[in-house]
């Protein structure tokens, strides 16, 4: 049988083609005819297999996003009202798909959304590219099925609550192009798995709590355009490996705990614009390599501990706007090439070590706007190129060793808003120049050496909010104009000489927030020169010539915390309305001449630590309303008129540091309340009429450093409390009634004669005063000599003519006493005679060791091994035995003050707090010597050869016995016999010798040891005429800084020792004045010295000889 051939495909095509096309006709003809019937059936019909297209699988990705959604809180779920149903992909908010319906983004941020990511499944989103729910209250952990998404391009989980750490599965997304966990409280490491993202561009974990060292696999994302991971934990070095990523733009590792150095590789980034390290503890040098990242515009290397100069490779960086080195330890001279940063708009060197001049070169800056070379150890002069810098809007070079001018160039800095030039060493006058800077806000120049008037220009300054010109040594009249424009918010010009009054445009600035003015010599009627400042807060006016009375305005200004007005000639009384600024924490008008009552208005001042009006006329009684400054800390009414009883309310003011109530007129008891203050330090009440006991409650000042209760009429024994003042360094009980032992406390024991003097029966172990006890050795020798008494005396009862007998017997055996006594005095002194010839080879030359006007001083080593000084006084008899004069005293073995001071090695080891004590001795010594001896014995040849210091540097006089020798009557007593340079002046017109001519010597002395040379010359120079502007105050110390004048062989002083100094050169200076009236008493020295130094008025290296003299004791 034949097969048949098949048909061929184009024979049966037709047939094909008609049926299809028969199909396609039925189904649109019922398509049609359902509409017709039913129009909603047909629309359902069609949109549910348009549904069936899009989604195909999505329902596991809708259910998976409806659980997340559940899983949020009730607000986060209404924010995401649109996701309902099963196909995420129609009018679901943030959900992105692809065409086969998969969702591929999730962009949710800043939506508002309160979650934990761990409930949601990643496995069920397998396509998805981005995931974006930044900035929202995402808390929880980062779950380790994130890795499921290994298609993801972009995770963003910023600005989150996220915790715990970042897992080591984000590794598995090989893909990620953006991952961006910052701002989280994300902590641990950084996982080294992030090497493996080889395809990153962008990687930002700033802002977290991250710890450990940054993974060195992380060269390996050689993709990576920024990196951030600042503000963490990071600690470490940075890795060599960070020089691979040579793609990288924006590199910011700032605020963390880096350590070591910066690597050298580094340099390799030649894309990088950005590159900020600050607030590390990065140390070593800069390398160089920076030098090659050319497209650098922005370096900041701030807050570090790195090392070395800025390498002259910075210059090649000509795209640089902002270079921040500022707060390191970089060293040597800034670069010339700085100059060639002519991009440069912000320049930070301020707070390293960089010496050397500012480099000419910088005025090539044209663009920049801030600069900053504060906090250096910069020299030479302010370049007059710096007027080429015409954009600049801050200039900061303070507290450097800057001198010479301020340039005249500075006026074309006409866009400056803040110029500070404060601590430096400028001179000269301020240039007429500076008033062209009229766009100025701030302007400092303080603790510099400027001086004359301020130029007239200064009135076009109408802008300035902040005016310093402290520090300095400007005279003439305060700016005129000054304030007018009603914006000015700090002007200090305090310790100048400015002269005048108030400019009368101060009155209405009502901007002011602060004004000092203290330590000048203006003058003006206080009553009238200042309104009503609402925003004041700090006012000093101290230290001038101001008079009038207090205004009532001052308690309008409300905002106001500080009011001094101390040592002015003020006048009337305080008017109770500043009791009104409540905010006022300190209160000090002392040393004026103040009248009346202290308002009792002050009750209400609650935040009041600081009340002084101290020196003053004030009187009546304490207000009992002192009780409601419960903050108060220092209360010093001293030296006034006050009366009364001290009031019993002291005691609720608890937070009392100083009480100085002495040198008034208060009487009765002192309040045992005042036992209460357990916080004070400083008790005075000398100087008053207060008697009876003193209370046992003091014993309870456990914090109690100073005690005076001197020239009162208090009596009785002092409390045995007081053995617990174990805090207590200086004590005053001098004329009282008091009675009875001394505390056995370091205070009392160590107190010299003077705290104790003028009492009735005080006693103890203590310089001057008489044991308490007599030792048992005296009591038994009594009782034995009285029973020999008793047995002689009844015999003699008994026989007359015995007692005959035993009279007769008695002047035999006195007469042969005297006799035998003779004999052994003669044979005492023969043979101490002939020890000491023996001892120093009959007074042989070699062993002298100083000579003075009554004497030869020799050592002597005796026979007993004691090593001696003796001291042959000067004869004008032949040398018979019964004419020899020598005294014998112990060797002073580290030798004259003088011997010590002219030698190098040991003047250094005399250091500050040495010399102190030194002075402390030679006022101890030469006090009791003046006020304790009867009669008082005067020295008078009181120089450094005879001031003599042992192993413990303590300080003994030698030869203060010759005066004592001489008889009151004797022609000595005037003759010249003195020291040249040493004696005072007026024994050149008179030869009457007093006390005040050993104080005299003893302030040269002083000087000489606190300069470490003679002060001859500028003894000369205080002597020489003052000038015109500064009264009696000689020409020399108007300009002459304490630190000057000093020994410069050992360190500036520390603070303790600061003030220690200060005070010592005041007593000296008040020592040397040409009118011995006007010197004080070697007994005020003692007790000024028992208390604590008093604080500096300011800081020590600006302390000139006129504030000496200003505040010099008399």
């Amino acid at each position: 049988m034949t097969s048949l051939p098949p048909k061929p495909f184009l024979t049966i095509f037709p047939h094909i083609l008609f049926l299809l096309l028969h199909i396609l006709y039925v189904s649109s003809f019922s398509a049609f005819s359902d509409h017709t019937s039913s129009a909603t059936s047909i629309s359902g019909t069609t949109a549910s297999a348009a549904e069936s297209k899009i989604t195909g699988g999505s329902n596991t990705e809708a259910e998976a996003l409806l659980q997340w959604k559940a899983s949020l809180d009730n607000q986060s779920q209404s924010l995401l009202s649109s996701w309902a149903g099963t196909s995420p992909c129609i009018n679901w908010i943030g959900i992105t798909c692809d065409n086969s319906g998969s969702v591929t983004n999730l962009i949710l941020e800043s939506s508002g959304l309160r979650g934990r990511l761990y409930d949601f499944n990643f496995s069920s989103l397998p396509n998805l590219l981005i995931l974006d729910l930044a900035n929202n209250s995402v808390s929880g952990t980062i779950p380790s099925r994130i890795g499921n998404l290994s298609k993801i391009t972009e995770l963003n989980l910023c600005y989150n609550d996220l915790t715990g750490s970042i897992p080591s599965e984000i590794g598995f997304l090989k893909s990620l192009n953006k991952l961006a966990l910052c701002r989280n409280l994300f902590s641990g490491s950084i996982p080294r798995e992030i090497g493996k993202l080889t395809s990153l561009s962008i990687l930002l974990l700033s802002e977290n709590n991250l710890t450990g060292s940054i993974p060195s696999s992380i060269g390996n994302l050689r993709s990576l355009n920024i990196l951030y991971l600042y503000i963490n934990k990071l600690s470490g070095s940075i890795p060599q490996e960070i020089g691979l990523l040579e793609s990288l733009n924006y590199l910011d590792f700032s605020i963390n705990d880096l350590a070591g150095a910066i690597p050298d590789s580094i340099g390799n980034l030649r894309n990088l614009s950005f590159l900020h390290l600050f607030q590390n503890q990065l140390s070593g040098s800069i390398p160089s390599s920076i030098g090659n990242i050319t497209m650098l515009i922005e370096v900041e290397l701030n807050e570090n501990s790195l090392t070395g100069p800025i390498p002259s490779s910075f210059g090649n960086l000509r795209d640089l706007s902002l270079l921040y080195l500022w707060g390191n330890k970089l060293s040597g001279s800034i670069p010339q090439e700085i100059g060639l940063l002519e991009s440069l708009y912000e320049l930070g060197l301020s707070g390293n070590d960089f010496t050397g001049g500012i480099p000419c070169s910088i005025g090539n800056l044209t663009n920049l706007s801030v600069l900053y070379l504060f906090r250096n150890q910069l020299s030479g002069p302010i370049p007059s190129s710096i007027g080429n810098m015409t954009m600049l809007n801050d200039l900061d070079l303070s507290q450097n060793n800057l001198s010479g001018l301020i340039p005249f160039s500075v006026g074309n800095l006409r866009n400056l808003s803040f110029l500070y030039l404060v601590e430096n060493n400028l001179s000269g006058c301020v240039p007429s120049e500076i008033g062209q800077l009229e766009s100025l806000l701030q302007l400092g120049i303080t603790v510099n050496k400027l001086h004359g008037p301020l130029p007239l220009e200064m009135s076009n300054l109408t802008h300035l909010k902040v005016l310093d010109l402290s520090y300095n040594e400007f005279t003439g009249h305060l700016p005129r104009g000054l304030g007018h424009e009603g914006v000015l918010e700090v002007f200090a010009a305090s310790h100048n000489y400015f002269t005048g009054s108030i400019p009368e445009s101060m009155k209405n600035c009502t901007s002011l927030h602060r004004l000092r003015l203290d330590w000048n010599q203006l003058t003006g009627n206080i009553s009238d020169d200042f309104g009503i400042y609402p925003h004041l807060d700090y006012v000093d006016l101290s230290y001038n010539n101001f008079y009038g009375e207090l205004s009532s305005k001052w308690g309008e200004c409300h905002n106001m915390t500080s009011l001094k007005i101390s040592n002015n000639n003020v006048s009337g009384e305080i008017p109770p309305e500043i009791g009104k600024a409540t905010r006022l924490h300190l209160i000090d008008l002392s040393s004026n001449h103040l009248q009346g009552t202290i308002p009792t208005e002050f009750g209400g001042l609650k935040l009041l630590y600081n009340l002084s009006l101290s020196n003053n006329h004030l009187s009546g009684v304490i207000p009992s309303d002192i009780r409601m400054l419960s903050s108060l800390q220092i209360l010093n009414l001293a030296s006034n008129n006050l009366s009364g009883s001290i009031p019993k309310q002291l005691g609720e003011c608890s937070e009392l540091l100083l009480l100085d109530l002495g040198n008034n007129k208060f009487t009765e008891s002192i309040p045992q309340e005042i036992g209460f203050l357990h916080s004070l330090q400083d008790l005075d009440l000398s100087c008053n009429f207060l008697a009876h006991e003193i209370p046992w409650q003091l014993g309870q000042l456990q914090m109690l450093e100073t005690l005076n209760v001197s020239h009162n009429m208090l009596s009785g024994l002092i409390p045995s409390t007081f053995k617990d003042l174990l805090s207590l360094s200086a004590v005053d009980i001098s004329y009282n009634h008091l009675d009875g032992p001394i505390p056995n406390i370091k205070a009392f024991q160590n107190a010299p004669f003077e705290a104790y003097r003028d009492n009735m029966g005080i006693c103890g172990n203590a310089s001057g005063l008489k044991p308490c006890n007599l030792p048992r050795s005296s009591i038994t020798i009594k009782r034995k000599s009285n029973k020999l008494l008793v047995l002689i005396v009844l015999p003699l009862l008994g026989s007359l003519l015995l007692v005959f007998v035993v009279i007769g017997a008695f002047f035999i055996l006195r007469r042969r006493e005297k006799l035998s006594q003779g004999i052994l005095k003669t044979i005492k002194t023969y043979s101490r005679y002939w020890a000491m010839m023996g001892a120093t080879e009959d007074f042989n030359s070699k062993y002298c060791i100083g000579e003075g006007g009554y004497g030869t001083v020799y050592k002597a080593v005796m026979p007993t091994g004691r090593v001696v000084a003796v001291k042959k006084l000067h004869q004008s008899q032949t040398d018979k035995l019964s004419d020899f004069k020598a005294f014998e005293k112990e060797f002073v073995e580290r030798g004259s003050l003088r011997m010590i001071i002219t030698n190098e090695e040991q003047a250094i080891e005399l250091d500050w707090m040495k010399r102190l004590n030194v002075v402390k001795g030679m006022v101890g010594a030469l006090s009791y010597l003046h006020h304790s001896c009867s009669p008082p014995i005067i020295h008078r040849d009181i120089t450094s050869n005879n001031v003599l210091l042992d192993l413990e540097y303590e300080a003994h006089i030698s030869d203060f016995g010759t005066a004592r020798l001489l008889m009151p009557d004797s022609s000595n007593w005037t003759l010249f016999a003195g020291t040249f340079g040493y004696t005072a002046p007026e024994l050149a017109y008179t030869m009457k010798v007093t006390e005040k001519c050993d104080v005299y010597s003893f302030g040269v002395v002083t000087m000489e040891m606190m300069m470490g040379r003679h002060p001859g010359d500028l003894i000369s120079s205080l002597s020489s005429p003052a000038s015109s502007s500064s009264s009696s105050i000689p020409l020399i110390a108007q300009h002459a800084l304490l630190k000057d004048v000093l020994d410069k062989r050992i360190s500036l002083p520390n603070k303790g020792a600061a003030e220690g100094v200060v005070h010592i050169m005041k007593i000296a200076l008040a020592c040397l004045h040409p009118n011995p009236q006007s010197r004080p008493t070697m007994g005020k020295i003692s007790s000024e010295l028992a208390t604590k130094w008093p604080p500096l008025p300011k800081p020590f290296c600006t302390i000139t000889l006129v504030d000496l003299f200003t505040n010099a004791c008399s």
